[in-house]
């Protein structure tokens, strides 16, 4: 014999279970902050015993509202990126959202593609990386009328809501803590820069900090790489093997992935890290710090910039007039990978 099927649950069943009102339980589903702890939790075991779920499209049809929101980013390799879609994907649960997340692989029509297609599924809101989107992208969201912001990226001009740093500022202050060492020669591991604003600014700050002290970066010691240790140790061979008398003592590279794949290469080629060269990166990743040695890089509040980001749309939605430009600080963090040349 057949077993009789299960009946869906609904608000009333819940309530029930739990002994509350379902005016109760809706609070513990739209807005579980306003809920004692205890009763919290008690209707929250009932809605997990009972297998309910809230049906999505007459949610958003009595609220105008899908209660989602986009977050487009250029890749998950990269654990910078994995931390602060950590920090909105938990923020947003604790007001009740749902983060729908797509990957670019740095190619801005890609993008275009993700944005449209997350726009068609009703997200309420849209998160970008930097400032580089193809011109479709961004007529689209403000057409469609979705609030959107940009992240990793901060300019006082920039013509759309933004939270984030300075990169070319942030690049200029680690490579001046080189120039202050005694380095002259320094070569540059970039990522690659078509589509990517970040990487560009981040070559700008190592210049403009050179030119500070009337130096200049050689073109055969700047080259582009794409974000992977592998590229990071081709890159690090690459200067190495340049004429003694150009050859780097110090290399800025554009991120810490790079930076690690740098100094794998060089302790491989019995390299002395700092002694023969310093390395510094970019990002602050938890490994930098327990390295052997430890890694000089800029510190970049990867949760804090998601945290922010969510907030601004979340506000926007609300009919709110948040503040459009946030700039967060980046942090010089010295570690073991930078010493004065060998004279």
């Amino acid at each position: 014999m057949s077993e009789k099927p299960l009946n869906t649950p609904n608000l009333q069943d819940i309530a029930t279970a739990a002994g509350v009102s379902t005016a109760t339980v809706s609070r513990v589903l739209n807005s579980p902050a306003d809920v004692r702890p205890a009763m919290r939790e008690r209707v929250e075991a009932q809605i997990r015993a009972l297998g309910y779920v809230r049906h999505g499209a007459a949610r958003a049809l009595a609220s105008s509202r899908s209660f989602t929101i986009g977050a487009v980013i250029p890749t998950l390799e990269s654990a910078i990126f994995a931390s602060g879609v950590d920090a909105v994907e938990n923020y947003l649960a604790e007001t009740g959202y749902t983060l729908l997340l797509a990957v670019t692989n740095y190619d801005l029509q890609h993008e275009y593609e993700q944005v449209q297609a997350l726009i068609e599924r009703g997200v309420d809101g849209m998160i970008l990386v930097g400032r580089d989107h193809d011109a479709g992208t961004l007529n689209m969201l403000e057409r469609q009328r979705c609030p959107f912001i940009t992240t990793w990226t901060y300019t006082e001009e920039a013509a759309h809501p933004c939270v984030g740093f300075d990169n070319a500022d942030a690049a200029r202050r680690i490579t001046a803590h080189l120039l202050e060492l005694g380095h002259k020669r320094i070569g540059v591991i970039a990522g690659v820069t078509e589509g990517n604003d970040r990487a560009r600014e981040r070559i700008i700050g190592v210049r403009t900090a050179l030119r500070s002290r009337r130096l200049k970066l050689q073109e055969d010691c700047l080259i582009e790489k794409p974000y992977d240790v592998g590229a990071g140790r081709d890159g690090l061979r690459y200067l190495m093997s340049l004429p003694k008398s150009k050859r780097p003592t110090a290399i800025f590279c554009g991120n810490d992935v790079l930076a690690i794949g740098a100094l794998l290469e060089a302790q491989h080629m019995g390299i002395h890290v700092p002694d023969d060269v310093s390395i510094v990166g970019f990002d602050d990743l938890p490994l930098a710090e327990h390295l052997s040695p430890g890694l000089t890089t800029v510190h970049v509040p990867s949760r804090r910039m998601g945290i922010s980001a969510a907030q601004y749309l979340l506000a926007s939605i609300a009919g709110e007039s948040p503040a459009t430009h946030n700039e967060l600080p980046t942090d010089i963090m010295v570690r073991g990978t930078t010493a004065p040349p060998r004279r």
